[in-house]
């Protein structure tokens, strides 16, 4: 298919002055930059909504049987059938459109919608809370989608933990797809369209309701960062990382450092530094700190301690001996370790 204008004007030229300004009204083609409503055409002539219903599905009817006259039109709806079936049944609306323009590069939606109205091979899945936009071939490829996504979810949800510590979602999504015997483009396509899977910034991918993967608030982009990251980091540096991932709305350094205050799971670590408590680092002074790591210990050498402490918190040496000297909390043994003093 050549130019998708020349060969549409062909196409609608089988219908009279009116019906073919109804089509390219209620499509958006030609002069309508996008589609119109039944009530603004009907007052455009002075109709009733309900009359220019029926005059769009007369066009639609003579544009159905001459179909066949146009090589190019049936070329589309031919490769269109084609491209589905090799999909699966089924396919995103932009990862149709990426395809279709691969041979058709001023396709668009507009002119799929009316070529898919007129052919009736493939129908359309409008956007919804669960599904993206998608096309499709039938009511049976329809149901097993939506069957394989729901099974898809619940084999996943358990595996939270696992998916998220190892990243092996793909290892997971083939294992459940060889057991269901959908080949891997097909259960990917079937995957795609649905709302409750998602990538977050780092490419993981899960399930939309896990905040790791689809971070919903301030406090949900900072674990992710600090998780992603394995390291603490001063808080506007997570403000800079949370921004530079593409959170949206643009974060500031001091309401990161409110929510950093308010949450167990971030502890502060040195001036500003926050770690995440699962990595080991505990909250609490250099003294408690210190008191805490002998009391579990038993006795430890100046060095010991300052590398102990240092493996939880950023800590100076000179603040870890400072607090050592302090006679009030801990006791220097004859043999130079340390002790709490009880």
């Amino acid at each position: 298919m050549a130019s998708i204008d020349k060969t549409f004007n062909s196409f609608l030229a089988h219908l009279d002055d009116r019906q073919r300004d109804v089509v390219a009204g209620r499509f958006g083609l030609n002069a309508y930059e996008e589609p119109q409503t039944l009530a603004a055409i009907g007052k455009k002539y002075g109709i009733t909504r309900e009359r220019v219903r029926q005059i769009q599905v007369g066009a639609l009817q003579v544009l159905k049987e001459k179909l066949s006259s146009h090589p190019s039109v049936a070329e589309f709806t031919e490769r269109s059938k084609k491209y589905l079936k090799q999909a699966g049944g089924l396919s995103k609306k932009e990862d149709f459109l990426k395809h279709h323009r691969s041979f058709i590069e001023d396709l668009s939606e507009n002119h799929v919608n009316l070529l898919r109205e007129a052919s009736s091979v493939f129908f359309v899945y409008p956007e919804d809370r669960e599904f993206w936009s998608f096309y499709y071939l039938d009511e049976k490829v329809l149901e097993e989608a939506k069957k394989f996504i729901d099974e898809l979810l619940n084999f996943l949800r358990p595996k939270k933990n696992e998916i998220l510590s190892s990243s092996n979602y793909h290892e997971h999504f083939r294992s459940f797809s060889k057991k269901r015997r959908l080949n891997p483009a097909q259960a990917e396509n079937y995957s795609r369209i649905s709302k409750k899977l998602h990538s977050n910034s780092y490419g993981d991918i899960g399930l939309a309701e896990w905040p790791e993967i689809k971070p919903m608030t301030v406090r949900d982009y900072i674990y992710l960062v600090l998780k992603k990251e394995k390291k603490p980091l001063h808080f506007t540096a997570i403000a800079s990382t949370i921004n530079q991932k593409g959170s949206g709305k643009k974060v500031l350094g001091p309401t990161v450092h409110n929510e950093l205050i308010k949450d167990p799971r971030f502890v502060l670590v040195g001036r500003g530094m926050y770690g995440l408590s699962e990595y080991g680092y505990k909250p609490g002074t250099a003294r408690e700190v210190i008191k805490r790591i002998l009391n579990e210990t038993g006795p430890m050498r100046t060095k010991q301690i300052i590398t102990a402490v240092q493996k939880e918190r950023f800590f100076k040496p000179n603040t870890v001996l400072v607090n050592l000297q302090n006679k009030s909390f801990f006791l220097r043994r004859p043999d130079g370790t340390y002790q709490v003093r009880r």
